[in-house]
């Protein structure tokens, strides 16, 4: 069996279709399956079983013989929610639970970390695991990460395979459920639908014209090729960046998004809302020699052919990968 957290989301779901594709079916989804519009993600995928997210760790102990691998990739991703109580149970102690049973019974293990801990980037994107307690992430969510980081790199007993993955900015297929959540790309193509036009937040940093902010935009294909790879990988323990490696402006993200729907460039400006203006990440770019150096060699989709595969092959069409 290998086991799939956040199986309901955007990337489990993606990456229980990866597996499908390679061959791999004996699969246990876990999440809170009570959304109708998130369990779309799974419909017509081959798994075995459905575990609800509270009772999975009991079940994990219970049947950890059968267990290949762990990918845990569910997690509470809202980084505009300030409950930090909330944070600490489905993100720091949750992961902790899940980390000590794989320690305990041998079983290798993925995780989701987040480039949200990267903060405004004072030290910089390279994912040098000694930096990592120096790290002063913007929002409660990106400090849940950032905190569960510095405790698994703490542990003197770990599992004898782990890997933490800083996501950067993922886009693709089956995130329709994420609302303001969603990536950039979904909310330009919906806007671009609907108005024939697309607004941009305004720069409120002299650095930065307006539409340059920059991030680094990675497509949801290549995320699921690098966990498909360290599944079988299993050597080189630590935590490793997942972008591109090439931050590109929201200008260049949303120009392309019209090209993809043959729709005329009309990009205006509006000012950040407030609520998250002070702590807006202007600049984010995966230094991603860390993952090619253990021998990751496929290459990543620019954002022009994964902005293209996206816009033709999902939104327009509406459909789930």
């Amino acid at each position: 069996m290998i086991i799939i957290t956040g199986a309901a989301g955007f990337i489990g779901s993606c990456l229980v279709q990866k597996l499908n594709d390679e061959g791999f079916y004996d699969l246990v989804l876990v999440d809170d399956f009570s959304s109708e519009i998130k369990n779309k993600n799974f419909e017509g995928k081959r798994y075995s079983k459905q575990v609800a997210r509270e009772v999975f760790a009991e079940w994990l102990r219970e049947n950890h013989l059968h267990v290949q691998f762990v990918f845990h990739i569910g997690a509470r991703t809202d980084t505009t929610e300030m409950d930090v109580k909330l944070f600490n149970q489905l993100n720091l102690d949750y992961t902790k639970t899940i980390w000590n049973i794989c320690t305990e019974f041998g079983l290798p293990l993925v995780y989701a970390s987040s480039a949200a801990t990267y903060g405004l980037g004072e030290q910089g994107y390279d994912d040098d695991e000694s930096k990592i307690p120096m790290l002063k992430p913007l929002n409660p969510y990106g400090d849940s990460k950032n905190d569960f980081d510095i405790w698994a790199l703490e542990q003197e007993k770990k599992p004898y395979f782990w890997a933490g993955l800083k996501f950067f900015n993922v886009y693709g297929p089956n995130e329709y459920h994420k609302g303001r959540m969603a990536s950039v790309i979904f909310h330009t193509f919906n806007q671009i639908k609907k108005t024939g036009a697309m607004k941009l937040f305004q720069s409120h940093n002299p650095g930065f014209k307006d539409g340059e902010q920059m991030r680094d935009f990675v497509y949801i294909k290549d995320v699921v090729n690098v966990l498909y790879f360290l599944m079988h990988h299993r050597k080189d323990s630590g935590i490793y960046n997942l972008g591109t490696g090439k931050a590109r402006t929201f200008l260049d993200l949303a120009t392309q998004t019209f090209h993809a729907m043959d729709t005329p460039v009309s990009i205006s400006f509006v000012p950040t809302p407030e609520d998250i203006r002070e702590k807006y990440q202007y600049f984010t770019e995966a230094n991603m020699e860390k993952l090619r150096s253990i021998g990751y060699s496929l290459d990543f989709y620019s954002l022009e052919e994964g902005v293209e595969d996206y816009v033709k092959n999902y939104l327009i069409p509406n459909k789930y990968l």
